[in-house]
């Protein structure tokens, strides 16, 4: 199965085209041009990605570049002769991949996340975790004790192999697991939260995990990761889903003060910026509290509109006690409401034919409520 990452037994993101995706052309200019001069700046990470076209080479698909190294010195500018480059078959594997795993871009998986087919990820393997314990289950109620037993076989035997393969004890923290060089990653990442919102963590893990807490707590939330590396998938940035796991593994484990703190921040920030702007975005700079964004590397926009940050939204405020919510309805009356930013339970909406419809007496009375 090509979805197996090596003898692990565990599950890996694994794409089966060749070349450049469709969006990696349409949506992000430039992308595979910055990947190059990455690469050629850094030839230790290169690896296997970067090939240099000498003659035609079998292993490259996709755009060849030309591109030379220069050092401006006082005597003028010396440059390394013009070489004629290409990323590799296994370089596009890789990239595929990431985009299948929905974290482009991010360097979790070496430079660009290009060896993310050489990794057993602790994301993946969590959620197919948690879907074969929800297979358990509904066999069991569906009377099929067989492929009842079957399913918490493999539940169990994943939960064996990411305790064996991607759980850190010294650090504290969930990893993923190169089976290519055999080694577990030291990137860390907020998918560290996904066993404890599966419920494959032990106690004593999520103890850990929590009291590395810091590592991506900011003031408007959980980043990403600890290093810049442009991507919008990394520092400083932060995203609903993955804001939502975290927090509700929080919750499972009984860390419901951690839980609404970091809660609070999120909602607290997206709130601020949509009384700032009128809208809500798909990601934000959770170290700046700010829905404005400079991602270097891949897609580059902050789409307005985005449909899992108003359900996280909207999940947090309802998980939140009475009294955070009433601070919050409290901070966002305070502020210079402009008239496109409205709270958000004074905004009108388009009726029937798109005529405005008033807001009701319900919506004009107060802001954010609990149970709301």
């Amino acid at each position: 199965d090509p979805h197996l990452a090596g003898s692990t037994g565990l599950s890996r993101y694994y794409d089966f085209g060749e070349g450049p995706p469709p969006e990696g052309i349409q949506d992000e200019a430039g992308y595979y041009h910055r990947v190059v001069v990455y690469y050629l700046a850094h030839p230790d990470a290169a690896s296997n990605h970067l090939v240099e076209l000498k003659q035609p080479n079998s292993d490259t698909v996709g755009f060849t570049f030309g591109l030379q190294l220069c050092e401006n010195t006082q005597a003028g500018s010396k440059c390394d002769p013009l070489k004629s480059l290409a990323l590799s078959r296994d370089f596009y594997k890789g990239d595929r991949s990431m985009r299948e795993s929905g974290f482009d871009v991010s360097f979790r998986f070496g430079p660009f996340s290009a060896d993310t087919h050489h990794y057993a990820p602790i994301c993946l393997n969590s959620l197919l975790y948690k879907q074969e314990k929800d297979l358990e289950k509904m066999s069991l109620l569906l009377g099929k004790k067989a492929e009842s037993d079957k399913w918490r076989k493999r539940a169990e035997d994943r939960k064996q192999r990411i305790n064996q393969y991607l759980w850190d004890s010294q650090r504290g923290l969930f990893f993923d697991y190169n089976f290519e060089n055999q080694s577990r990653s030291s990137y860390e990442f907020i998918t560290t939260f996904y066993p404890l919102w599966a419920g494959l963590a032990t106690p004593e893990q999520a103890k850990a995990v929590v009291q590395n807490l810091s590592i991506f707590e900011q003031p408007g939330g959980l980043a990403m990761s600890r290093h810049e590396s442009e991507g919008q998938w990394d520092y400083p940035y932060g995203w609903a889903p993955t804001q939502l796991l975290a927090v509700k593994g929080l919750r499972r484990y009984g860390y419901n003060a951690d839980a609404d703190r970091v809660s609070y921040k999120f909602v607290s920030m997206i709130a601020e910026n949509f009384r700032r702007d009128g809208t809500i975005r798909e990601k934000y700079n959770v170290v700046t509290r700010s829905s404005e964004t400079n991602v270097g590397a891949g897609y580059k926009a902050n789409v307005v509109g985005f449909g899992w940050t108003n359900a996280a939204f909207l999940e947090f405020l309802h998980d939140l006690p009475r009294d955070q919510v009433e601070r919050l309805d409290r901070e966002q009356r305070q502020g210079t409401v402009a008239p496109a930013s409205r709270r958000l339970s004074e905004r009108t909406w388009p009726a029937a034919g798109g005529t405005p419809a008033p807001p009701s007496k319900k919506s004009q009375q107060s802001g954010f409520r609990a149970g709301d």
